[in-house]
């Protein structure tokens, strides 16, 4: 019987370095003879690409209310898990995922103060007590992270928020992934070969290595 495949998450704000996690933890699954896909959130389908573009990009003449904001976050995660994650999982294979339900939890939770009554039902609805396996949250103080992320160019809807938004939903990140046993904090405010060694290092932990 095929054994089922592991769901590894990286998380972080803005300019924490996800893509760069992303690259490093996918060499070392790989490494270590694991199958693995990678998606991202919102996306990983074409109907989640589609709500990608809904979320991100601003509309002429009509705001994009926060409950939207959270439903179609999560309309693209019930499309993603069950087309995508959970089908590779059970074929044996690892998902590495950029972002998923932390991200909803600290940016529509803490950022926007969604309460966490209608963000628990929405969960409930769409994960069914899912979750990954592993998680490395990159923790990045919010100004530094959005000087980074306006290095890279154009700021979507979401990055143009104040710097109040980032800290509060810094903070919930923090408060979740402090919570979670299956969580690791990287500090990427760290020299940039300090904070390489920090993921490797917990990747490798959570391989047995």
């Amino acid at each position: 019987m095929q054994a089922r495949g592991k769901f590894i998450v990286i998380e972080g704000l803005e300019g924490a370095g996800k893509s760069t996690a992303v690259s490093i933890v996918s060499q070392a699954i790989t490494q270590a003879g694991h199958l693995l896909a990678n998606t991202r959130e919102p996306g990983g389908t074409p109907m989640a690409e589609a709500i990608r573009e809904c979320v991100k990009h601003d509309w002429a003449n009509e705001k994009v209310t926060v409950e939207a904001e959270l439903l179609l976050m999560y309309a693209a995660r019930a499309q993603l898990i069950q087309n995508v994650i959970l089908p590779r999982l059970e074929a044996g294979s690892w998902v590495l995922g950029d972002r998923h339900d932390l991200s909803s939890r600290a940016y529509q939770g803490g950022g926007r103060q969604i309460s966490c009554e209608m963000i628990e039902s929405l969960r409930n609805i769409t994960l069914g007590g899912f979750e990954p396996d592993f998680t490395l949250y990159l923790d990045v103080e919010p100004i530094e992270g959005l000087k980074r992320a306006k290095g890279r160019g154009e700021l979507d809807r979401i990055e143009q928020e104040d710097l109040s938004f980032f800290e509060r939903t810094r903070a919930r990140y923090l408060e979740l992934a402090q919570q979670d046993p299956n969580c690791v904090i990287i500090n990427t405010m760290q020299d940039i070969d300090r904070v390489h060694q920090d993921i490797l290092a917990a990747i490798h932990h959570y391989l047995g290595k």
